[in-house]
């Protein structure tokens, strides 16, 4: 069976849900090159709650797009980790965020236009 994105059914949905979520994008680049503790993910990512961040971290475990590895350590440590779905993810993320990078300019010049705001 083929998914249609645009099926009001369609699971594929759950996917888009998952990805577009507001936290999502900025989690994944922070695991990219290494996995990371809460206190450390919490600093890397500026404006987020820690309740907030948990509970994304928890959706993005449950979805399998990051791993929770605890270690027998006092204090226990716990670290979080790209899977290999989730590092999969980087490529159409990284050509999202260059674009919205490029075409910040763009989007206020538009936003103040729209308003009739000076910029």
């Amino acid at each position: 069976m083929g998914y249609n994105i645009m099926s009001a059914t369609c699971p594929s949905r759950i996917v888009l849900r998952r990805i577009g979520a507001r936290w999502t994008v900025f989690i994944i680049n922070a695991l990219e090159h290494e996995p990371m503790r809460f206190t450390a993910l919490a600093d890397r990512i500026q404006g987020i709650t820690p309740k907030v961040l948990a509970e994304t971290l928890r959706s993005l475990e449950h979805d399998g797009l990051v791993s929770r590895t605890v270690y027998d350590e006092n204090p226990p440590r716990v670290e979080y980790a790209l899977t290999d779905l989730g590092r999969s993810l980087l490529v159409p993320l990284r050509a999202v965020r260059r674009w919205a990078e490029e075409h910040v300019p763009d989007v206020l010049t538009a936003r103040a236009a729209s308003t009739g705001e000076a910029q």
